[in-house]
């Protein structure tokens, strides 16, 4: 009997009904007023300019007219279970919702910002009111639901308009530019290049119809890196830096006392992007809960209990309604989701980038170069992945309080029990939680321990490989990588905990609430027990993503604190960067009692008391002994170095050329011109001018060859004088010169001092460090450095009359060249000119050169697979250490575990209404399931930890052993980037995500199917539908995958390409610094972050198309079986298989989403796989050890070197760099090498090594030819100083005897003779003293002496110098000489030099020229033989010294 309404609910609907009709009345006089007094007729009263307004609008309107619909039909038909004034209420609340649209959608200037604002909030608090009532009567009355579900819907939508009047005032709209009419926009004004995203209209991106075309062409043939659009601009990375820097800048105005803090200001920038997804977040719980809610009644309909006409079909249709809302909602949210995690890592990259160039010495020791690759290609993407699931950190206790609402109205008290496990669950989580974040601390510093190895082997492969270290090193690899492999260990096994935690939540929840409503006597019926299991399986998902979310957030704050501390870390203080001359100041440089400190420290200065004025157009030599300072003093000018004390001015754009070359991949004239425009006439000039214009003419493409990745294909003098065009052409006012001449010959040397220093630089300020003597006399000033202070600074004759030290400099070049040899030469000529007339033009003639095909090019484009490719990678992954068992032992319990929930069910659903079964009985039968299958569960999550560490350990092994071996061909060709890309990202994605997602993905698709099965089963006749359905699926999947996997492929190859820029600007950080050309390199950042953004963007999207096709026919397939339940006679199904049904149809789109969603996920990840494995197959080197070959241990025993017609090509399609050499070099000889820069002098030494094979002849060593034997037996049998002197990170001790060979006494021995000692032991730590990364906290010389400890640490038989002493001043030269001479007086020493003077004592000496053999003989002979090249370079040299002489 229906007893009508309470007075307190009369008295509730008297009030909303008025609330509603005042807000309607007046909203409507304030529009007439308003609208008849514009005004601006011209301008358009209507102004969706944002997508709040636009979503608020459509929401509210769609919602509206639902409910004015139903107050008709109420109207109408008169139910009798609802308050006679009910249909009035839902009416006015549905004019009220039609207003809205108006109030969003019109000007704000036109209603005005307060009236709006008021508006809204009492719109906000009349459906609040009116919630909150239906609640209260929901839990008085259990009953009412498809109403209360409706009214909840309309709170979002006054919450919406709420946020957008309180933003719109905010906006100064009226003076926006773009004036939106409508939802779309004329096709005509798209810019082709930009994605169809950005000019897409409403519906076309609500249903990602955008997509199509690319869709399409991903079909009908593989995508391409030239297919892809460019981002919308609010979405670049350039936009988003803006917008927070922007952002930044005004939270210091507000609070010019505190430090911003960063996390806050990049949820400023983005605060409407979170705002617009956390509706659509909100909108897809609510919308979600239609199906329990309706299943009630669903139940009733099938039984015969209809409380209307036609009741079954206004079900289907409000319950595919709400479907669809859920579907559309959904994508939305987690498109947009994405697309802020998207721009937030463009953002972090980009604000990365530009902090590594203002880092300081003291930072850049706690963030390595391998450091700062890992926050950029492992940091930066976590934070980005953690966006996407931010929403889920409150949506997920969202769903579970209307959960336990539903679950209250269906078992009443007992949803208590319920509501207990999952608060257990969550408490016992919390110390798992916390041991998931100390973990991922940790792995994340193994991680970058051992990145920062592989980093520094990686770029240093050719120097492991002449020292023969690359086994050891290797080792220490494998070593760090298995830290790192235990802390993944401990980390995957607390998220396999957390994940079987919250996965059998679930099961334990229902088994406990049966028995406490079996305890309590509360009734178990289809009705309540199949509305409790559904709800409880729609919040599983939720409670089943909580461990991905748990470790989401986890990762996130490990990454963003890692990032914090790099952008709070030191940075340089240019003091002088203003480079333009004051008026009063009439000098280039003045330093004025300066001391300067590499860590800032005033007690442990670099220089000391440095007082310096250098006028204009003067031409100061810097000279010194090793480790003086004269590098630290250019450092000092260019700002590197901190001052301690004292003032500096610098007046001027400054170029530079350091000591080390810096070169870029790119072609000779990208390097040369370095961002300037090209001028002919100017390019010509300064290639003539650096000596280059023959070397070009050797290029296969002139001078648009590409070199390879730090000028690998090109000398070190080649180098040199590339970075001397770089610096020439950018026409400067100051020059700084940094030893420039070390890595070339004498004649090319002179050439460039007299053309280039005195000739093209005659009126710049040049500061010129030398250790060559002989160009010191025409210098205007020369500053002598011992120990970091200026011991005297006057012209050449002043200096050498008053300083000692200077004349000590100078008398130790002139014994050198005063040779006993060298003076029975009887020279007549005077030096030629080096210079040659360009008689061609670089214009045309290069640029046919470069029109052929790239193929020749050095470096390739990046390879990647195309088109499907199938299983193979899944298989390469799970054949890897019994990958395969782990594997079907996981799938096994999957399925254990579904069939026991399906078990369950069907339990309940045939007994429930079996009064002969006992309920006891029942329920004991469903806990000892739901108790079996939990152990079940607990070995998935147990056998996916162990195929996650075997798999991995055992694809690095492969990766690493495969990078190793590989020839140096490889490395010549292929960036750093990457590689590095590789062992970063690619290598977290295969340790962390491939394992879970992929078994993840095998259980969404069985429980996908296991749901579809159920309602086959129970109602056969939607197979009508859902056979068409999974075909159409699978139709579709293929279609997409078509697409998504080249847009995942060129995704990786153009993440390569931002490490590779990130990694070259780490090492040239500092020329780059000097040319001030830090914006350009940064814009270049900015391009490819952007390039790299746009696959993944359209990659997500693509995902999200396919989802959105997906769930609507999931949809249908759930509607059908609805529908064939509603028209099917009453009693044609029990209640519990009908309850069944629906509690499995209901969770259908979430199972499909989870299933397609967990297979796209998989199928990116794999890709990683794939991009391992391209390198798990490089071509490898020869053996490393021969067994049936190994030479004796005392090989070499005498020496003898027998080169026979040797040959050498460093590619298959170059031409010969040695044509033919054969001589032979005794044993026990002194051998020098000599030739023009670039002739071919350091290929001989690497064929000695075989750096590269012979492409024809043998090398044979006393009596061996050495391709017969291992490379490791070969290579450490010799002794080597190289010519670009490599350390390494860790001490010094580690780096003179890093295989842990020799005492302290040996090591301190040889220190002594290396002249090094007293630097040494100035260190505090002696032995233990650091060496950075790279070595850059020791002088160039100093790091060549470092080399040479190394062999005579090692004494070998045969000891190879290429260009050795390069880097030292003549006086520790000639010590150095002295010791090798004594050290290795019974060893064959093959030396490659420029200084004529240190092949002067050879026994032999080898002349090449154009890698041809020109001469071999004693050098007294070839001096004076006619026509000698030897003689030739004698006579050269002679002449630069001659004046001293």
């Amino acid at each position: 009997m229906d007893v009508g309404p309470s007075k307190d609910e009369s008295n509730t609907n008297y009030f909303i009904i008025s609330i509603n009709a005042i807000l309607f009345v007046v909203l409507l006089t304030k529009l007439i007023y308003k609208v008849s007094s514009r005004k601006n007729q011209g301008q358009s009263l209507f102004y969706l300019n944002s997508w709040l307004r636009v979503s608020s609008a459509v929401y509210n309107g769609f919602l509206g007219m639902i409910y004015l619909v139903i107050a008709v039909w109420m109207f109408v038909e008169r139910p009798k279970n609802h308050p006679r004034l009910w249909w009035l209420v839902v009416f006015s609340q549905g004019i009220t919702l039609v207003l809205i649209v108006v109030v969003v959608s019109i000007r704000t200037s036109v209603l005005g910002c307060a009236f709006a604002k008021i508006w809204s909030e009492i719109a906000t608090i009349s459906t609040s009111i009116l919630c909150f009532h239906s609640t209260l009567n929901i839990i008085a009355k259990k009953e009412k639901w498809t109403e209360f579900f409706i009214i909840l819907l309309s709170l979002p939508g006054v919450i919406l308009v709420l946020v957008c009047a309180f933003i719109s005032s905010k906006t100064a709209e009226d003076d926006c530019k773009n004036i939106h009419d409508g939802l779309h926009q004329p096709v005509s004004d798209w810019d082709a290049s930009v994605t169809p995203f950005a000019n897409a209209g409403f519906m076309n991106k609500m249903s990602f119809w955008w997509l199509n075309s690319l869709m399409r062409k991903g079909c009908e043939r593989p995508l391409e890196e030239k297919d892809m659009p460019v981002l919308h601009e609010p979405d670049r990375a350039e936009s988003c830096y803006n917008v927070f820097v922007e952002q930044w800048n005004k939270q210091k105005q507000t609070k010019p006392s505190a430090s911003p803090n960063f996390l806050w200001t990049i949820v400023s920038c983005h605060k409407q992007d979170l705002l617009m997804s956390a509706f659509f977040a909100l909108l897809t719980v609510l919308s979600s809960f239609a199906g329990p809610v309706l299943l009630k009644d669903f139940i009733n309909v099938a039984s015969g209990n209809r409380s209307i006409k036609n009741e079954g079909y206004l079900l289907v249709l409000v319950l595919f309604i709400a479907k669809c809302l859920e579907c559309l909602s959904q994508r939305q949210w987690y498109f947009r989701t994405t697309l802020l995690g998207l721009k937030v890592r463009s953002l972090l990259t980009a604000v990365i980038y530009q902090k590594q160039f203002r880092l300081s010495n003291s930072a850049k020791l706690i963030h390595s170069s391998g450091k700062i690759m890992n926050y950029v290609t492992v940091d930066a993407y976590r934070i980005g992945e953690f966006l996407v699931w931010f929403h889920h950190t409150w949506t997920t206790g969202l769903q579970l309080c209307i959960a336990l609402i539903i679950l209250y109205n269906a078992v009443g008290l007992a949803m208590i029990v319920a509501f207990s496990v999952v608060v257990l669950t969550v408490l016992c989580n919390a110390p798992l939680a916390k041991q998931q974040h100390k973990f991922q601390t940790k792995l994340m510093e193994a991680e970058d321990e051992r990145l920062k190895a592989m980093t520094e082997a990686l770029m240093n492969m050719k120097v492991l490989k002449l020292y023969a270290w690359d086994t050891h090193f290797k080792k220490v690899i494998e070593g760090l990588r298995s830290v790192e492999c235990n802390w993944l260990s401990a980390f995957q096994l607390r998220r396999a905990y957390t994940t079987f935690l919250f996965w059998s939540s679930p099961i334990w929840a229902s088994g406990a609430t049966f028995l406490s409503c079996y305890l309590m006597h509360v009734p178990l019926n289809a009705k309540n027990v199949f509305t409790f299991v559904a709800t409880l399986r729609l919040v599983q998902n939720p409670v089943k993503s909580v461990p991905d979310v748990i470790r989401v957030v986890i990762q996130a704050k490990v990454a963003f604190s890692r990032i914090v501390r790099f952008l709070n870390a030191p940075e340089l203080l240019d003091e002088h960067a203003n480079r333009k001359c004051a008026s009063e100041l009439q000098q280039p440089i003045i330093i004025n009692s300066c001391g300067f400190s590499w860590d800032g420290n005033a007690s442990k200065q670099a220089l000391r008391n440095i007082n310096l004025e250098v006028h204009p157009r003067e031409k100061v030599a810097i000279c010194g002994e090793v480790g003086a300072g004269k590098s630290t003093l250019l450092a000092a000018i260019l700002g590197e170095i901190p001052k301690v004390e004292g003032t500096i001015n610098i007046c001027g754009k400054v170029a530079y050329v350091s000591q080390c070359a810096w070169i870029q991949t790119g072609t000779v004239q990208d390097n040369i011109l370095f961002g300037s425009p090209m001028d002919n006439q100017r390019y010509k000039e300064t290639i003539e001018k650096c000596s280059l214009v023959k070397d070009i003419e050797m290029l296969p493409f002139g001078d648009l060859t590409e070199i390879g990745e730090r000028g690998v294909n090109l000398s070190g003098g080649q180098k040199q004088r590339i970075q001397l065009a770089r610096a020439l052409y950018q026409d400067a006012d100051i020059y700084l010169l940094d030893d420039p001449f070390s890595a070339v010959d004498a004649h090319t040397a002179t050439s460039l001092f007299n053309d280039y220093v005195m000739g093209a630089l005659s009126t710049k300020t040049v500061l010129l460090v030398t250790h060559q003597v002989d160009f010191l006399p025409a210098v205007n000033c020369i500053l002598l450095l011992s120990d970091g202070e200026i011991l005297g600074a006057a012209p050449y004759n002043e200096l050498l009359a008053s300083s000692k030290e200077f004349q000590d400099l100078v008398n130790a070049h002139t014994e050198t060249v005063s040779t006993e040899r060298l003076q029975k030469v009887a020279y007549r000529e005077g030096i030629r000119s080096s210079r040659r007339k360009v008689n061609h033009s670089f214009n045309d003639d290069q640029q046919n050169k470069a029109n052929v095909s790239k193929v020749n090019q050095l470096i390739k484009e990046e390879e990647r697979e195309t088109g499907d490719a199938g299983w193979k990678p899944y298989i390469l992954y799970l054949n890897q250490n019994k990958g395969f068992f782990y594997v079907s032992l996981s799938v096994l319990s999957q399925i254990i575990y579904i069939a026991g929930q399906i078990s369950q069910n069907s339990l309940l659903a045939a007994n429930l209404q079996k009064s002969q079964v006992s309920t006891l009985r029942l329920i004991s039968v469903y806990l000892a399931i739901g108790l079996s299958v939990s152990i079940f569960l607990f070995t998935r999550s147990l056998f996916m930890v162990v195929l996650s560490v075997q798999s991995s350990k055992s694809l690095f092994s492969q990766l690493l052993s495969s990078l190793f071996r590989a020839p140096m061909s490889f490395f010549d060709s292929t960036p750093m980037g990457r590689i590095l890309s590789r062992v970063s990202s690619d290598l977290s994605i295969v340790d962390l995500d491939v394992p879970f997602t992929l078994i993840l993905s095998i259980s969404a698709t069985l429980n996908l199917y296991c749901n579809l099965g159920v309602l086959a089963v129970i109602t056969p006749q939607i197979l009508f539908v859902v056979i068409p359905v999974i075909y159409v699926s699978i139709k579709l999947q293929k279609y997409y995958f078509a697409s998504a996997k080249e847009l995942m492929r060129i995704n990786g190859t153009t993440k390569s390409l931002v490490a590779n820029h990130l990694a070259e600007s780490l090492s040239g950080a500092m020329t780059i610094r000097a040319f001030k050309e830090e914006d350009r390199f940064f814009a270049k950042s900015l391009e490819l972050i952007d390039k790299n953004a746009s696959p993944f963007f359209l990659n997500f999207a693509s995902a999200e198309w396919l989802n959105l096709h997906l769930e609507m026919m999931s949809a249908a397939v759930l509607c059908s079986s609805a529908l064939v339940l509603a028209l099917l006679p009453p009693g044609t199904f029990s209640p519990g298989f009908v309850g069944m049904a629906l509690s499995y149809g209901l969770t259908l789109s979430r199972s499909l989403l989870s299933a397609i969603q967990s297979q796209c996920t998989v199928a990116n990840n794999i890709i990683s796989v794939e991009r391992l494995n391209q390198y798990m197959h490089v071509s490898s080197e020869a053996p490393v050890v021969i067994s049936e070959n190994r030479p004796a241990p005392n090989w070499p025993s005498a020496g003898r070197v027998e080169l026979h017609d040797l040959k050498i090509r460093y590619r298959p399609d170059t031409l010969l760099v040695l044509q033919g050499i054969s001589c032979t070099f005794e044993g026990g000889h002194k051998i020098g090498i000599v030739g023009r820069t670039g002739c071919g002098k350091t290929t001989l030494i690497a064929a000695l090594f075989r750096l590269v094979e012979p492409a024809g002849g043998k090398i044979v060593i006393d009596g061996i030819d050495i391709s017969s034997i291992g490379l490791h037996d070969l290579r450490s049998r010799y002794g080597i100083i190289p010519q670009d002197p490599t350390l390494f990170n860790g001490s010094v001790r580690y780096n003179l005897d890093p295989l842990g060979q020799h005492t302290d006494t040996e090591i301190w021995e040889v220190l002594d003779k290396c002249q090094l000692r007293e630097a040494v032991q100035e260190k505090e730590k002696g032995l233990d003293s650091l060496v950075v990364e790279d070595g850059s906290n020791w002088s160039m010389g100093q790091r060549q002496l470092f080399c040479l400890g190394r062999a005579l640490l090692r004494r070998s038989r045969i000891l190879v110098l290429d260009e050795a002493t390069a880097s030292i001043d003549n006086a520790t030269d000639a010590i150095l000489q002295k010791t090798i001479r004594t050290e290795f007086e019974p060893s064959t020493v093959i030396t490659v030099a420029h200084r004529i003077p240190t092949v002067m004592d050879c026994t032999m000496v080898l002349a090449i020229c154009d890698g041809k053999l020109v001469e071999y003989d004693e050098p007294i002979k070839l001096m004076k033989r006619e026509g000698s090249l030897f003689g030739e370079l004698v006579k050269e040299y002679w002449s630069h010294s001659a004046i001293l002489n």
